[in-house]
């Protein structure tokens, strides 16, 4: 049987030092592996723990990293384990094949969001002309797909977030704030979409899945099983769905419960544990109204 694993990254399976969560005794912290460096200084991490957890699942699964970073964000993680087949950036609107782009389905991908919302120099211009300088700290594009801004999330007033989520909803766009970046991101433009060509490709029977924000659910709800972290968006929001469990851990510990997790749905055994994972119930609670929202 083959298994197809594809999981967000930041704040799902790796950390920023601010988003690590580390609440126990400094002496009981978990040792921690760097597996992102930026402008020669450590950026993101997981537990040693996890890095082995992670090793053992590239080798009995097709893991496929699934995120809203550039291209040039994500090849800069180092991640343990064999290096994936395939990889998803930019939010479903680049599928690399062996780190490179696959021009056809990124071309698809235009096609699709010419024809179905508005363009993204509307939507710069619009958050360029309501962004506050009191909380917007930077404005940018990413892959010439979506645009998001750099803000200082503790001033950025809800009600203006939940303007321009209104706003961009009425073009076809989804906002979403995670951490000190709010993105508007295409509505067509879906990480979904890109793994479920994945799963043709390789002929996946069983699809498993993670992410800890809203522009993650379409990719939760797309999978045979999935799981999301006591964290984020989806946490915050108490989203859940039939086949989504919403686990309790928080920060960096999170990642590591999520790769257990998923070593056990697919039948496959920890590192030094001398067994297989035992595969946990599936959370059944009744989808509420916010898990029909589609990023």
């Amino acid at each position: 049987m083959t298994v197809m694993v594809a999981s967000d990254l930041d704040r799902t399976l790796i950390y920023s030092a601010a988003a690590l969560g580390l609440t126990m005794p400094d002496a009981r912290a978990p040792r921690l592996l760097c597996v992102e460096v930026h402008e020669s200084r450590p950026l993101s991490f997981m537990t040693e723990t996890a890095a082995g957890l992670l090793t053992a699942l590239g080798d009995a699964t097709v893991f496929v990293p699934t995120t809203t970073r550039s291209r040039k964000q994500y090849q800069r993680i180092n991640l343990p384990g064999p290096a994936p087949a395939y990889a998803i950036c930019a939010n479903g609107g680049h599928l690399l094949v062996d780190g490179v782009t696959d021009r056809d389905w990124h071309a698809d991908v235009q096609r699709r969001l010419a024809a179905a919302c508005a363009p993204l120099a509307e939507i710069q211009d619009h958050l360029a002309a309501i962004g506050d300088p009191l909380w917007v700290r930077k404005q940018r594009v990413a892959e010439d797909l979506f645009a998001y801004l750099v803000v200082e999330r503790e001033l950025t007033p809800e009600s203006w977030v939940a303007e321009l989520t209104g706003w961009a909803a009425e073009r076809g766009w989804t906002v979403s704030l995670q951490g000190r970046k709010l993105y508007a991101v295409p509505g067509p433009l879906t990480k979904s979409a890109a793994v479920h060509e994945v799963a043709r490709r390789t002929g996946a029977d069983l699809t498993l899945a993670a992410g800890d924000s809203l522009l993650d659910a379409d990719l939760l709800l797309a999978a045979d099983r999935a799981w999301r972290p006591g964290h984020g968006e989806l946490a915050e929001a108490g989203w859940t769905a039939p086949a989504v469990q919403a686990l309790a851990e928080r920060g960096v510990l999170a990642g590591e419960r999520i790769l257990r997790e998923f070593l056990g749905a697919a039948g496959s055994e920890a590192p030094g544990s001398g067994a297989a994972v035992p595969a946990p119930a599936t959370a059944r609670a009744s989808a509420p109204a916010s898990a029909e929202v589609r990023p």
